[in-house]
């Protein structure tokens, strides 16, 4: 009943109906990171296009600006993939990690793959690495006692303002 009080916290997010609206949410069979190199960047939320891997936003993201580095490939785990795939996802990481901090000021970073459903990766098909940036008063009990994290910026924002900056092709990024 209308305006009747119950025990549901609830979380309105509005915006993910983007996702929805356009297609983003691949069949339960189809790989969400072979799909993506084929939208255009925005839908997809790619940030960077490289030869072998490419960079997006994750659509669930831990902070604002967390970003996956992947292999166009589809290849389940990091010793299957190719040298000249393992070097791109290491330079493409290094110069996500300099973007992000030179647009959010953040404090530190998390890096990561979960290689294997066991290992907890929710794509366990398609090797992918996260990059997580991290402040230092970025940790509440929200998502402890409510299972809820606060993301301040809609995704949509994040991703325009990481690929605007993001260094062009065949220039040097800045080294900090």
């Amino acid at each position: 009943m209308a305006g009747v009080p119950d025990e549901f916290q609830r979380l309105w997010t509005p915006h993910r109906m983007v996702y929805i609206e356009h297609g983003q949410q691949p069949a339960k069979d189809d790989c969400p990171f072979c799909i993506a190199p084929s939208m255009d960047d925005e839908h997809a939320l790619i940030v960077a296009r490289g030869t072998h891997a490419f960079v997006l936003l994750n659509l669930f993201p831990y902070n604002s600006g967390h970003l996956l580095v992947c292999p166009y490939r589809h290849v389940a785990t990091y010793d299957l993939a190719t040298p000249e795939e393992v070097a791109e996802i290491g330079s493409l990481t290094q110069t996500a990690m300099r973007v992000i901090r030179s647009v959010s000021g953040n404090d530190g970073f998390n890096l990561g793959m979960n290689q294997g459903v066991i290992a907890g990766a929710g794509i366990a098909a398609h090797l992918h690495q996260h990059i997580v940036p991290r402040w230092a008063q970025d940790a509440n009990f929200l998502p402890i006692i409510a299972k809820t994290k606060a993301l301040p910026q809609l995704l949509g924002d994040v991703r325009r303002s990481i690929a605007d900056a993001w260094p062009a092709a065949g220039s040097t990024p800045e080294t900090n």
